[in-house]
């Protein structure tokens, strides 16, 4: 517990100082400027808060509501203008601050505003979440947020509020430098805080942090990334002794928990790691529409064809994303398709998912002959890392292995646009520029007048747009200003989807049958505004990018 929060200070202190959070800087000075030396608390207090909480709960809370994903976003512009509008107008400060003034008997500069300020901060701050809460997104999908998940987002929020902290309290000592101009200042800061939450929306703010170069990212990758299987199963499952082969020993593996279909055992009979003592066994959780699981198919293809004879035991453990990932038809043809003869196991349930206590695709755990666990690495990449792990297992009972594997890691390392999800379930209210969207119901969409910025995504023509995906109806267009040398959309149902490139049409895609398709593969990587116009009745899933 204390490594998990460990690593939610630094990653929320390296997230504070990144251009993320630039448009926010001038707010907390001004909040900071405007009060006693108690306001800056206040202000942190409320964005830890609101931050907190709707990183946690936020997207339950608008399901149980039927409103918007953007509406968060919406309350926090709304808030900032009321914030604005004390400090201009100390009379309308007086009547907001009143009622936590009664709560809280304390002079209402100190709590009121600055908390107010605080929690509209926390909404706008909480897409800057980086990596290090994307387990979160899985924990909500699984009904599974709890003591970790908590710990994880207060530690981050903790972290980040610090250097926030620092800048508020900045605020306080230039404003006493100032105070004989005191109210002046303060009508002036008020401005300042309102033409910085016009900034936000209308999406200004995207302009100047796409525009300052991330200064911190390598820093964020490092904290965040690095060796995250082995701090994940230490802080799952606990580490006991480090053995012979130089691999840490965390306790017996689960079972193959909930599985619903086995493909690619003898007679589809279901496998038990008791079944499997005396092998060392590779378990992979994938999900066939996952860019990042398909990369890695080279390498555990090519680790199975060389290492089966020597007792390794390849299983892929298929734990759906979308809906139609559960279809045993779907995945029978998908295993096909990437030539994997090794055993799947159908995970629809999330059971083994869970017993295993896993939060990514793809991630790989090896399984010692005794049926301990012994190493896990979540993501692609350290191809070589996980080799030399299974030969060091296989070598505890036999010596006589072959070479190892020559395969190149194309583990894209260039910056790309994030993944991005377009049913409102998951779509970033960030990274959506269009009008409100109109949750499962058929409506007519616009493209924006203003030009896209960086990750930006618009849509136009009819659509209607659910949980997991949107479904084109007439005129139906999307647009996504994008970085990447190739772009993978996953897409399900029959008829065709024309791709236009900075507002050329490169080609015309068959779309038959729900999978990832590659629209584009282009000679590096590059920007440009991607343009695609869909038949009728096409579902549309999520982009990925390399």
């Amino acid at each position: 517990m204390l490594v998990l929060i460990a690593i939610g200070l630094v990653a929320g202190f390296v997230t504070a100082v990144s251009p993320c959070v630039l448009p926010v800087l001038p707010i907390l000075f001004a909040g900071g400027a405007t009060g006693s030396r108690r306001r800056p608390l206040a202000i942190i207090g409320g964005l830890i808060v609101s931050f907190s909480a709707f990183t946690l709960g936020g997207v339950w809370l608008l399901d149980e509501l039927g409103l918007p994903k953007d509406f968060l976003r919406d309350v926090a512009i709304v808030l900032l203008f009321v914030v604005a509008a004390t400090l201009v107008f100390p009379r309308v400060g007086q009547i907001v601050e009143r009622p936590l003034y009664r709560l809280s008997r304390r002079p209402a500069g100190d709590l009121g505003g600055g908390f107010l300020l605080g929690v509209s901060l926390g909404l706008v701050f909480v897409p800057c979440a980086s990596p290090v809460l994307a387990a979160i997104t899985v924990l909500g999908a699984t009904n599974e947020v709890g003591g970790r998940a908590i710990v994880l987002t207060t530690a981050y929020s903790l972290g980040a509020a610090i250097p926030m902290l620092g800048i508020a309290y900045g605020g306080t000592a230039v404003m006493k430098r100032l105070r004989p101009q005191a109210q002046n200042v303060r009508r002036a800061l008020g401005v300042v805080v309102a033409l910085t939450a016009l900034a936000i929306a209308f999406n200004l703010d995207r302009h100047l942090q796409t525009a300052v170069p991330d200064y911190v990212k390598s820093i964020q990758d490092r904290v965040e990334r690095s060796d995250r299987g082995e701090r994940e199963l230490a802080k799952v499952r606990g580490a006991t002794r480090e053995t012979s082969a130089g691999l840490r020993d965390y306790g017996a593996a689960p079972g193959f928990t909930g599985i619903r279909q086995w493909i690619n055992t003898p007679g589809e009979r279901p496998l038990s790691i008791a079944g499997l003592r005396g092998k060392v066994v590779l378990v992979d959780f994938w999900t066939y529409s996952c860019i990042n699981c398909l990369r890695t198919f080279p390498h555990l293809r090519a680790w199975d064809r060389t290492y089966r004879a020597q007792g390794l035991v390849t299983i892929g453990v298929h734990t759906p994303e979308f809906a139609f990932e559960q279809v045993e038809g779907n995945v029978r043809s998908a295993v096909k398709r990437l030539d994997l003869d090794y055993p799947i196991a159908m995970d629809n349930d999330f059971g083994t998912w869970n017993a295993f206590q896993n939060r990514y695709w793809p991630a790989k755990y090896l399984i010692d002959a005794r049926g301990h666990i012994r190493y896990a690495h979540f993501g692609e990449g350290a191809y070589e890392t996980t080799e030399s792990h299974i030969r060091a297992l296989l070598a505890e009972r036999k010596d006589d292995l072959p070479a190892p594997v020559q395969i190149a890691d194309r583990t894209p390392k260039a910056r790309y646009t994030p993944e991005t999800y377009l049913g409102y379930e998951r779509l970033s209210p960030e990274q959506f520029a269009g009008d409100s969207l109109a949750p499962d119901d058929a409506a007519d969409y616009r493209f924006p007048r203003r030009p896209l910025t960086a990750n930006q995504i618009a849509y136009a023509g009819q659509m209607t747009v659910e949980p997991q995906r949107l479904v084109a109806g007439l005129g139906a267009r999307l647009r996504l200003r994008f970085q990447a040398q190739v772009v993978h959309l996953v897409l399900g149902g029959q008829g065709s989807l024309e791709v236009f490139l900075d507002g050329r049409k490169l080609k015309t895609v068959r779309i038959d049958g729900s999978r990832l398709y590659t629209l584009l593969s282009l000679p590096r990587v590059r920007q440009g505004l991607l343009e695609l116009r869909f038949a009728p009745g096409i579902s549309v899933y999520a982009f990925t990018f390399g």
